[in-house]
């Protein structure tokens, strides 16, 4: 069976969707005893600055132009297409699987710019269309039904796995002690609950570790005011630094209102880092118990912070089930369900 894999993700982001176009990728090709062939079905042109105009016209292209021309002619001689985010095709020549990761775009809509509201939408409504659908967790299945009209019995649920760097790579002056954060920057993820912890700790004199946080920030994104005392933001980092940070830190923080799954979640019970998160969305179906979920107000979770910071024995109790949680999930069963789910599309199954 011949499969064209949308790799587009891997040009455009550095976020979950990407990871997981990876891990799938790596995933798929090392399956034993299969006539499976993974043909990548891309614009292979990178796209992950915001350089105006030629980001712009760089999406207009990927989006709107290339699906009906260069993209269909990529599709012959393969047996089905798999779009592996909301497809930039609504009805390819060939059986159609989809993944979704979530609809963020329905739910929260303010977390995006109007140019990202308007593709999303189009091209969700193509979800409906697809012979299979896969989500990313049994949270993105319940949302993709209530949302977008999809019967379940089109539905599989098909966890990410977790791959992290083999080496770590040790950033110069590190903080013999500290907090991570790792996400995009943008309103969704609630670093300004995190900011309210900081400015209360610092007022009332139990000033916290320094808080590192990965991610990129949007620009555009709302102004955050005053720089929070303890903060510092190390943007975009590999993958052998990131192994490094999740090692060393006291515990992730990932404060964030709405998650299809919550990949930094995962990463971070793997590498041996303790999470804090709310019980919100996706997050228990990924962390099970192996995480604490404080409610998302500056009291509950800083008293969560607080606590933790106190607590060695609670904190290795910690380490030891999320290392024991994160075992469940792996590439190579993310590839063998997927893979299950191809063959009932061209019917092999």
């Amino acid at each position: 069976m011949r499969v064209a894999l949308d790799t587009n993700a891997l040009y455009t982001t550095r976020a979950g969707v990407a990871r997981y176009v990876h891990g799938l990728q790596q995933g798929l090709t090392a399956l034993p005893g299969t006539d499976l062939q993974v043909i990548p079905w891309a614009w292979p042109v990178e796209n992950l600055g915001y350089t105006q105009p030629w980001r712009m016209l760089k999406t207009a292209w990927r989006e709107g132009i290339w699906p009906h021309t260069a993209g269909p002619a990529q599709l012959r001689n393969v047996d089905l297409l798999h779009s592996t985010h909301v497809p930039l095709m609504a009805r390819p020549p060939v059986p159609h699987v989809v993944t979704v990761h979530d609809v963020a775009v329905l739910r929260h809509p303010e977390r995006f710019r109007p140019w990202q509201r308007r593709s999303a939408l189009r091209r969700l409504r193509h979800v409906a269309l697809a012979d299979q659908i896969i989500a990313v967790s049994q949270f993105t299945a319940d949302e993709t039904m209530a949302t977008l009209g999809v019967s379940a019995h089109k539905i599989r649920v098909i966890h990410h796995g977790v791959s992290l760097a083999e080496t770590e790579s040790v950033p110069g002056d590190l903080p013999p002690e500290f907090f991570l954060f790792v996400g995009s920057l943008e309103p969704g993820k609630n670093l300004s609950l995190l900011r309210q912890i900081w400015l209360n700790a610092a007022a009332t004199g139990n000033t916290l570790p320094p808080l590192l946080i990965v991610g990129a920030r949007w620009p555009g994104v709302t102004a955050e005011g005053a720089a929070t005392p303890g903060w510092h933001y190390l943007g975009h980092q590999p993958d052998e630094v990131l192994l490094a940070l999740y090692r060393r830190a006291h515990a992730l923080l990932f404060p964030s209102v709405y998650e299809g799954f919550g990949l930094p979640v995962l990463e971070a019970m793997a590498a041996g880092c303790p999470v804090i998160c709310g019980r919100v969305a996706s997050l228990p179906e990924v962390g099970g118990d192996a995480v604490c979920y404080p409610d998302l107000t500056a009291g509950e979770f800083g008293a969560a912070v607080a606590g933790l910071l106190n607590d060695a024995a609670r904190r290795e109790a910690m380490i030891a089930a999320g290392r024991a949680r994160a075992a469940r999930f792996s590439w190579q069963a993310c590839a063998e369900q997927t893979l299950a789910v191809y063959e009932r599309s061209v019917g092999r199954a």
